[in-house]
């Protein structure tokens, strides 16, 4: 007899962050499993049109406008969400932009909008959320951290402090929500290429570059999809009941080095 009870064939998902990016990604890999999904941002047209691609497609998938400093925002969005597709099973936290910045020279204020969406929202998110999965003893929640969570990188300005935040939040939830059939896990991504900090000037992203080249940061130039980290997402959860992942980092994987004269034609056997 299984220790648990298997997953529901459809899992309701909600997904905070879904404009665009990591989210978007993650939101369309659900529906392609047959999941209801809910998608929520500040860009709810963005959202709207990803929701009708999935509806196009045959899955189900819902669209709010979602500010995750907001909690009545949070609070319509995850109500709405849970009465057209079904109580939540699976949580993604990923909404936020990045502000580069050095720490000293980034304004308070600006500091604090960074710490209130990448972590307090999470949390607000979270708060919402949480006691409907624990009612039902199941559920997944997934929390989009940062390598710069355990690798601070300079320039970063509030990112790398709020995600750190995240992860040291993640972990206590992990020892606080067992036994209650809820996992939360992180999904850790290195260096990946979204819209996230694209409106940064030259000015200001080319001393970062540099401040991460001299700090050992950019070993190659390859990074990776939002696919990538979607992928990542799906298979925390659709791990079965009964194993947890508690933690993914995915990285870039590296480009092949070249290959020296004439090591190919040994490798292939082949003679001239």
């Amino acid at each position: 007899m299984p220790r648990f009870e298997p997953h529901p064939t459809r899992r309701p998902a909600i997904v905070a962050g879904a404009s665009s990016g990591i989210g978007a990604a993650t939101a369309l890999a659900f529906a392609e499993l047959g999941h209801p999904v809910a998608l929520g941002a500040r860009r709810v047209d963005q959202c709207e049109a990803l929701a009708q691609k999935i509806r196009d497609s045959g899955g189900e998938a819902f669209a709010h406008q979602l500010d995750v400093t907001d909690a009545t925002s949070i609070d319509e969005f995850v109500t709405a969400a849970e009465a057209a597709l079904g109580p939540t099973e699976i949580l993604v936290s990923g909404a936020g932009d990045i502000e580069f910045s050095p720490v000293h020279e980034m304004a308070p204020d600006r500091f604090l909008q960074q710490v209130q969406v990448h972590l307090v929202g999470a949390h607000r998110v979270v708060h919402r959320v949480l006691p409907g999965m624990i009612a039902r003893r199941r559920g997944d929640v997934v929390l989009i951290s940062s390598d710069c969570a355990v690798e601070p990188r300079p320039h970063t300005g509030a990112y790398s402090a709020a995600k750190a935040g995240i992860e040291a939040m993640a972990q206590q939830m992990r020892m606080e929500l067992e036994g209650t059939g809820i996992r939360a896990s992180l999904v850790r991504p290195g260096p990946t290429l979204t819209g996230m900090g694209m409106n940064s000037t030259p000015e200001v992203v080319g001393p970062m570059l540099e401040a991460w080249k001299t700090w050992g940061f950019a070993r190659h130039g390859y990074m990776l999809r939002a696919s990538d980290m979607a992928a990542a997402v799906v298979a925390v959860v659709a791990t079965p009941r009964g194993a947890h992942l508690v933690l993914v980092e995915v990285q870039p994987e590296a480009p092949l080095h070249p290959i020296p004269d004439g090591a190919s034609n040994k490798r292939d056997g082949s003679e001239h």
